[in-house]
Formats: C-alpha cells, sequence, structure tokens
C-alpha cells in the first residue's frame, strides 16, 4: 500500500489502481478530501 501511494503522488493521480503484494487482490487507493488515504478491498 505503501508502494501505491508513493506511484500515486509521483503521477499526480487520484486514486491508483494496484494488485496488494499481502492479499493477492486488486485494491484501489484514493486520496481523500481530508488529504487522507483511503483504500478499497473488492470483495468479489
Amino acid at each position: 500500500v505503501e508502494e501505491a501511494a508513493m506511484q500515486m503522488d509521483l503521477l499526480g493521480h487520484n486514486f491508483f489502481v494496484f494488485a496488494n503484494d499481502n492479499t493477492n487482490k486488486v485494491n484501489v487507493l484514493y486520496k481523500r478530501r481530508d488529504g487522507n488515504f483511503g483504500l478499497i478491498e473488492p470483495e468479489f
């Protein structure tokens, strides 16, 4: 997740879709209006 946050900031994106190495699932990291990050972990 930390790597995804760094990549998202470097690219200047508001969200970043990535494969989570810890869970082996696709996650979405996004920048919240309060400046913090949110993490979506979909359940299929």
